[in-house]
C-alpha cells in the first residue's frame, strides 16, 4: 500500500494536484486521506474544477480505501458503480482535503464512500461506490 501514497500509482492524481498522505484500517475496514490543491489542468477556463475531475479523485480514494483493508494479495478489480455529487465550487490552488473509507466489505464487493472538504471543513463533493473484489485463494 505504501507504494500507492503520493499519486496513488496513477500519474493523473499528481497532474490534477492530488497527493495521498495516509491510510489505515479501523475495525477491519480501510480508509485513506489525501490533500488536493487543484492544478489548472483540473479546471475549466474560469479556474473552476470540473465535476469529472472530482470523480477521478473520489474514485481513487474509495478504491485505495478498499485495498487498504484487504488482506494479502486480495485487491479490487473494478469500479462497479459510482455516484458523485458536487455541492460547492472548488478552484485552482484551493487547499482541499479528501477522505475515503469502506463502509461495508462483503466477499466480492466493497461498498465505499469519499468526500472532499475545503479549509472551512465544508463539504465540497462526495461519492459512493461499489468495487469488485478479487480474493486470492
Amino acid at each position: 500500500m505504501r507504494r500507492w501514497l503520493g499519486d496513488g500509482g496513477m500519474p493523473i492524481i499528481e497532474a490534477i494536484g492530488g497527493t495521498f498522505t495516509d491510510y489505515g484500517v479501523d475495525e477491519g475496514l480501510g480508509w485513506v486521506a489525501a490533500k488536493w490543491m487543484p492544478t489548472p489542468l483540473a479546471c475549466n477556463p474560469h479556474g473552476i474544477v470540473q465535476a469529472g475531475v472530482h470523480s477521478v479523485l473520489l474514485d481513487a480514494a474509495m478504491n485505495f480505501a478498499a485495498n487498504a483493508g484487504l488482506d494479502g494479495r486480495d485487491r479490487t478489480r473494478a469500479t462497479l458503480e459510482m455516484k458523485t455529487e458536487t455541492m460547492r465550487v472548488a478552484k485552482a490552488g484551493e487547499h482541499l482535503t479528501v477522505q475515503g473509507k469502506v463502509v461495508r466489505l462483503a466477499k466480492q464487493v466493497a461498498y465505499c464512500e469519499a468526500r472532499v472538504t475545503n479549509a472551512a471543513e465544508e463539504l465540497v463533493s462526495r461519492a459512493t461506490g461499489t468495487f469488485l473484489v478479487h480474493r486470492e485463494s
